[in-house]
């Protein structure tokens, strides 16, 4: 069976930079698992995987504009150090969550110059190509189930749709979501990556 949409793929898959850095590997792990046509990985990847079926192995190279975007030096901002309540001290690199109309939204922490910290909430590999190395392990036919799970932030229900901890809503509407969901958290769902597969 070939890859498309509505089929279940697992596959196995190391990521790199342009520099040759490895960024993230199924090595050493259960292969990654998803729907095809789902939105459950970048728009570049899921481009390249079409077609494909068990055993094929290739490399596919991801442009930020199909991957986590190009960066936007307007999704930085400075702030003063007071913001970060119960936090003894600030360094670059940390990451917090704030609270958006679009739900929890991952912020980190740039730079940290006297009692100022310069916050980023592009996402780490914004602007950034990503180099992929897949191996696919299976390729299956979705059920019914999968294809429209309960409490799943990006049902294709009617009303609203719980999920996470504190009964967040997302506000599914009629026609599948509210197409503010992309893959990568920005449904605002706090257990995204359990939802997604993704972790």
């Amino acid at each position: 069976m070939k890859i498309a949409d509505k089929t279940v793929v697992q596959m196995h898959y190391t990521l790199t930079s342009d520099e040759g850095a490895v960024i993230d590997s199924s090595e050493g792990r259960e292969p990654l698992q998803y729907i095809q046509g789902a939105r459950m990985i970048v728009v570049g990847l899921e481009k390249a995987m079409v077609g494909h079926e068990v055993g094929d192995k290739f490399d596919v190279k991801v442009i930020p504009s199909e991957g986590y975007g190009e960066y936007d030096e307007r999704m930085t901002q400075e702030v003063p150090l007071d913001v970060f309540q119960g936090v003894d001290q600030v360094v670059p690199g940390m990451q917090f969550y704030a609270q958006t109309p679009m739900g929890p939204m991952p912020i980190r922490v740039k730079s940290v110059a006297g009692d100022k910290a310069v916050i980023d909430a592009n996402h780490e590999l914004a602007g950034k190509n990503l180099n992929f190395a897949i191996e696919v392990v299976s390729v299956r036919e979705a059920t019914e189930e999968e294809l429209n799970p309960q409490g799943h932030c990006c049902c294709g229900g009617e009303g609203e749709c719980k999920c996470g901890e504190e009964g967040h809503e997302c506000e599914c509407g009629g026609e599948g979501h509210k197409e503010n969901c992309d893959g990568q958290g920005g449904c605002g769902c706090p257990n995204h990556d359990k939802h997604h597969g993704n972790g």
